[in-house]
C-alpha cells in the first residue's frame, strides 16, 4: 500500500474520520503538498453495527478502563477494514474516535493506536493529532479550519465565508481566504457553536430505537417549546470568547430538558437548539461572512437548515455549492493535515483553538522495520 513520503511536491495522503455522531468510518483520499489543494480522490464509508455503537459509546466520558480498550479496538478494526481497500497511498492522517474531552482539566482522548495501523497497513501513519495543541494551552479542537481555508481558496472564493460543521457537534470556521496562510493574524476564528446531532441523536435512538431523525420528519411535526430552549440558551459557555470547543457529553442533560415533551415535540426543540447554539455563535464572526456553507450530517436535515436560514443574517447552504463533499469533508481534513504534520508545518494557531502560537500537532508512526 505505501510508497516512500517525499520531502516536497504533491502526496496521495488518506484521511479518516469517526465521529461522536458515531455513524462509522469515513475516508477519503486527497492531493496536497500541504499548502494547496491539488486534487481529489476516492472515498469510501464503513458503517458502525448496532453494537459496534453500543460498546464505542460505553467508553464515552471515560480516561481508561475496559470500556476505553474495547472502544479502541473496536475503532481500530472498523478503520483497518475501510483503509486496506485503498491502493497507492502515501501516507494515512488517522483521527481515531474521541471518548472525553476536557482540555482544560484532563486532556483530550482519542483511542485507536496510529502504531498498529501503520503495521497492518504496511503505510506511514499520522494520528494523535490534538494533543500538542491541548499541551501548549489550546483546546485541541476544532482541527479542521486550516483545511477549511484551503478549501475556500480552492473554490476561488475571495471574500469571508464561514463553514459549519454539524456533526455531534457543531463547530463554525470564519474564513478570510485573501490572506494566504492560515496561521496569519485574521485569517481564522474557529469554535464550537454546541451541540449539534448528538442529543438528537441520542434522543431518536432512547424513543425509537433510530439511528437518528431521518429527513428531520419527526421534528417537522412537533413544536418547539421555548422555555428549554431559553434554559439552554442561558448556558455559561455561550458567554465564552472564542475559541472555546466541547465534548459530546457536556449537554447530555438537554435529553432529560425535553423529558417530558412528547417525541415530535423533544425531536423540534433539540433541533432548534442545535439552531441557536448556531445563531448564538454567529455573534462572534470578526464580520459577516458571505454565505454558511454546511458540511456533516445536519446539512440532510431540512428542518433545521430551515431554521438556520431563518435565524441568521446570510445565506446558509450545503458545501456541496461550491463542489466539495459534505460528506468527507472532515476525512479530507485529516488527510490534509497529515501531509502537514509530516512536513513540519503548523495544524493549529491562537485563531482556531486559543493555542498560544502556531503548532503542528501529530505523531509519525512508520511501518515496524523502516526505520523513524
Amino acid at each position: 500500500m505505501s510508497r516512500a513520503i517525499s520531502k516536497d511536491g504533491p502526496l496521495r495522503a488518506l484521511g479518516a474520520m469517526s465521529g461522536t455522531s458515531l455513524d462509522g468510518v469515513d475516508a477519503a483520499v486527497l492531493v496536497t503538498d500541504g499548502h494547496d489543494i491539488l486534487g481529489f480522490g476516492e472515498t469510501d464509508y464503513r458503517s458502525y453495527s448496532k453494537d459496534e455503537r453500543a460498546v464505542i459509546a460505553a467508553g464515552f466520558g471515560k480516561w481508561h478502563g475496559p470500556e476505553v480498550q474495547a472502544a479502541g479496538q473496536v475503532t481500530q478494526a472498523a478503520h483497518l477494514e475501510v483503509l486496506r481497500g485503498f491502493r497507492d497511498i502515501d501516507l494515512v492522517g488517522f483521527h481515531g474516535q474521541t471518548l472525553s474531552h476536557a482540555p482544560r482539566t484532563h486532556g483530550t482522548l482519542q483511542v485507536g493506536d496510529g502504531g498498529w495501523l501503520a503495521d497492518a497497513l504496511n503505510c506511514p501513519v499520522v494520528w494523535d493529532f490534538r494533543s500538542a495543541d491541548v499541551e501548549l494551552g489550546g483546546e485541541g479542537a476544532p482541527l479542521a479550519p486550516f483545511f477549511h481555508h484551503a478549501c475556500a481558496r480552492f473554490a476561488g472564493i475571495t471574500e469571508p465565508v464561514a463553514f459549519l460543521n454539524l456533526g455531534g457537534v457543531g463547530n463554525l470556521t470564519w474564513v478570510d481566504p485573501a490572506l494566504a496562510q492560515p496561521q496569519a493574524a485574521g485569517a481564522l476564528l474557529a469554535f464550537d457553536t454546541g451541540p449539534a446531532n448528538a442529543p438528537l441523536n441520542d434522543l431518536m435512538q432512547l424513543r425509537r430505537g433510530l439511528a437518528f431523525d431521518e429527513g428531520g420528519r419527526l421534528a417537522a411535526r412537533g413544536q418547539v417549546e421555548q422555555g428549554a430552549l431559553e434554559l439552554f440558551l442561558s448556558e455559561p459557555y455561550f458567554a465564552r470568547i472564542p475559541p472555546k470547543s466541547l465534548d459530546r457529553n457536556d449537554f447530555a442533560e438537554i435529553v432529560g430538558l425535553v423529558g417530558e415533551l412528547s417525541d415530535e415535540d423533544a425531536a423540534a426543540t433539540l433541533t432548534a437548539i442545535c439552531a441557536a447554539g448556531v445563531a448564538e455563535a454567529m455573534q462572534h464572526c470578526p464580520a459577516l461572512p458571505t454565505r454558511v456553507l454546511v458540511t456533516g450530517g445536519g446539512r440532510n436535515n431540512p428542518v433545521l437548515m430551515q431554521m438556520l436560514a431563518v435565524s441568521l443574517d446570510c445565506p446558509v447552504v450545503p458545501i456541496e455549492q461550491i463542489g466539495l463533499d459534505g460528506d468527507m469533508l472532515e476525512a479530507q481534513a485529516f488527510a490534509y493535515l497529515a501531509v502537514r504534520v509530516a512536513r513540519g508545518l503548523p495544524t493549529s494557531c491562537p485563531g482556531t483553538t486559543g493555542v498560544r502560537a502556531a503548532v503542528g500537532g501529530g505523531v509519525v508512526s512508520v511501518p515496524s522495520g523502516e526505520g523513524a
